[in-house]
């Protein structure tokens, strides 16, 4: 198969923070020695618990013929490349997996410790890039394979409670490792002193050198977007034979943020069909508290300006001066995909407990499968009533009839897309409408009829076609939502079923629709 992989934005991590995603850490934002003290251990607290959680838990098998199985893995911003049949995703805190197929993950390591295959004697290999962060592990990261057929892993370091930062590279053979240590070659956070850009540091408007994303523009130029927290996300291109930044750039050029607002974990993808570059982000703050969802914004080219489906340009996302995680301000921004919720069980339904859902889902990448079409999101995300515990979760997304993704209700399980009719559709469904806020809230699915007639009743009342083999249009309360119907797999109930997935372009939310089951007997 003819794959293409594309790093989805890792989304930043914060003005003096604990950048691009420690497990549940939020960064704190301004130098206080009592807070920095107590952000410092609540992230080192934090690192012992990502490194347990980092076992692979395999979720529960069904042996039954045809059902998909899945082997989960926990590795917090984990960003996706294809390489000799596996898919491969790196993570904060070193952590890695690998799947032949998305659903099946496997651990290839975890933790700053001498031993991880992916750098076996990484307090030594990578002493100078620790040392000037301040710190014992690494932030998001993100791999891609160059003309000389090796792989280039962009690291990132952080002291945590700071932007003191800095993005390096190093290369392997392999995308297992071991990679070999090339240096470091755009730093942030040095106080008092000239930053990239030849003015003295600012963390309101300098970027946190952290939560790098590196690809390959339709052109073939290669470019680095990267950013959290701080002053804002940014992008830069690329030597494509050395990997590095092509001279006097400084920090490059800024893309959106500013004033220590909550984004971070960019990632692009670039869609053939539309010819857009799309700007993956996510917002928030990364715990199960702290509201993460995942959001995005297109441009015709890939240093922008990113727009989304309400006509802002990201570039006004941004905190008022003086601010700290100001998320009233930046709620207006983005087309939002996905934040918390839970599709409730209904009664008579198969399953356990109240129901499934994600909790603080975000910093993600995407591919896109040339030979099939298929578009997929793989992002970490933790879970109702299961505390900071988090896993890797991939979900197909596609694109309506507006050219903005959508992203499927349930997590891949080799569905492919297909015609549907009119009565197969019709019928009962729990709905979830994602928002537009930035909170600790968690939607909780409704209950409507989508009927024979076209109409939809239930607890929201307006009306539903089908168009052609699978495209949805919904209309509800007088706004207009396009996007997909879906067969797919329920893990929850354990039955196939419809589902659809739309999004308004004039308010720029998503509502996600699961069929009512009845309980097998």
């Amino acid at each position: 198969m003819k794959k293409t992989w594309i790093y989805a934005v890792s989304f930043a991590a914060a003005v003096m923070l604990v950048a691009a995603c420690s497990k549940d850490a939020t960064p704190v934002p301004s130098p206080e020695p009592q807070e920095q003290q107590a952000e410092m251990n609540e992230q080192q607290d934090d690192q012992q618990d990502e490194e347990q959680a980092a076992t692979p838990a395999p979720t529960e098998q069904i042996i039954e013929e045809g059902t998909p199985v899945f082997s989960n893995a926990s590795v917090h911003d984990p960003s996706v490349i294809y390489a000799d049949g596996m898919f491969y995703v790196y993570g904060s805190h070193l952590a890695a997996a690998k799947s032949p197929d998305l659903m099946n993950w496997t651990l290839i390591g975890s933790g700053v410790v001498d031993g991880n295959p992916l750098i076996p004697n990484v307090k030594e290999e990578m002493a100078e890039a620790l040392e000037w962060g301040q710190t014992e592990t690494f932030w998001a990261g993100d791999v891609i394979q160059l003309a000389d057929g090796k792989y280039y892993f962009y690291y990132s370091v952080c002291k945590g409670d700071s932007p003191r930062a800095a993005i390096g590279l190093a290369v392997a053979d392999s995308p297992e490792g071991p990679f070999q240590d090339l240096g470091m070659f755009l730093k942030s956070g040095m106080w008092g002193q000239k930053s990239e850009d030849g003015t003295i540091y600012d963390a309101t408007v300098h970027p946190n050198a952290i939560d790098p994303h590196v690809f390959f523009d339709k052109e073939g130029l290669l470019w680095m977007v990267y950013g959290s927290y701080s002053g804002g996300i940014f992008i830069m291109e690329l030597d494509p034979k050395t990997g590095l930044p092509l001279p006097d750039q400084g920090y490059g050029k800024k893309l959106l943020g500013k004033n220590h607002v909550r984004i971070e974990g960019p990632y692009i993808q670039y869609s053939p069909e539309t010819d857009y570059y799309y700007l993956f982000l996510s917002f928030g703050g990364l715990d199960a508290n702290g509201g993460y969802n995942l959001r995005v914004a297109r441009s015709k080219t890939p240093d922008g300006p990113y727009v989304d489906s309400m006509g802002n340009d990201l570039i006004d996302a941004q905190g008022a001066a003086g601010t700290f995680f100001d998320d009233r301000a930046i709620e207006p921004y983005g087309v939002k995909l996905v934040g918390n919720f839970l599709f409730r069980r209904e009664a008579g339904e198969s399953g356990g407990g109240v129901g499934a859902g994600y909790i603080s889902p975000g910093h993600n990448s995407t591919y896109y499968d040339e030979e099939s079409g298929k578009y997929f999101n793989i992002f970490h995300t933790r879970f109702p009533y299961r505390g900071e515990e988090h896993e890797i979760r991939v979900h197909q997304m596609f694109l309506n009839e507006d050219g903005w993704f959508v992203m499927a209700p349930h997590r891949y399980s080799g569905e492919t897309i297909g015609s549907y009719t009119a009565e197969e559709v019709a019928g009962s469904y729990k709905l979830i409408n994602h928002g537009r806020d930035i909170s600790a809230e968690v939607k909780n699915s409704v209950v409507v009829e989508l009927a024979a007639d076209g109409s939809i009743t239930g607890a929201l009342s307006g009306s539903w076609e089908l168009g052609g083999e699978h495209n949805a249009s919904l209309t509800i309360d007088g706004v207009v939502y396009h996007g997909v119907f879906l067969r797919q797999y329920d893990e929850l109930t354990k039955q196939d079923v419809m589902t659809f997935s739309v999004v308004s372009e004039a308010e720029g939310t998503a509502l996600w629709g699961s069929a009512v089951t009845v309980k097998a007997e």
